[in-house]
């Protein structure tokens, strides 16, 4: 197999991260510049459409390495149960809940600096989702999520499907 026939997965992940790629998982990529270039700041792919289950580990996660997250921006139809607010580790997180079906979930650093990540459906196959999270933090990528989880065979399924 030549290089050009290789999975577009292996060059675009480190190997320890490709294989640690299952349900649960967010991969982010944080650049130090203000201009930071793609769509995508990164990817989550939730085990399961149940919000209040999947959000705190996602928030958790994400404020290790951003900093306090106070707001939180999902679809309205693809989650079960959307609250308006949760409180994660002590800290009051605000959900704002959009019908817009664009696979992506946006997180609020402090009061302006947001962050786009892929949401990854929990039914997606382990090798789809490794390359859905693999565009999603290529730098420089301008393909939106929708198309990324077209493109990797991923289809988005509404909750209780």
């Amino acid at each position: 197999m030549s290089d050009s026939d290789s999975p577009r997965v292996t060059r675009l992940l480190p190997d320890a991260v490709h294989e640690a790629v299952r349900p649960g998982t967010a991969v982010v990529r944080l650049e130090t510049t203000q201009d930071r270039q793609g769509v995508l700041d990164g990817a989550w792919w939730p085990r399961s459409r149940d919000i209040t289950a999947e959000l705190p580990r996602l928030i958790t996660a994400l404020t290790e390495y951003l900093g306090p997250i106070t707001r939180v921006g999902l679809d309205a139809d693809a989650w079960e149960g959307l609250p308006t607010r949760m409180t994660i580790d002590d800290r009051l997180v605000h959900i704002d809940s959009f019908p817009v079906g664009d696979d992506t979930v946006l997180v609020t650093r402090g009061e302006q600096d947001l962050f786009s990540l892929l949401v990854v459906p929990p039914h997606a196959t382990p090798d789809a989702a490794r390359a859905a999270m693999a565009e999603a933090v290529r730098a420089g990528s301008v393909t939106q999520a929708e198309q990324i989880l077209v493109d990797t065979g991923t289809e988005r399924a509404r909750p209780g499907t």
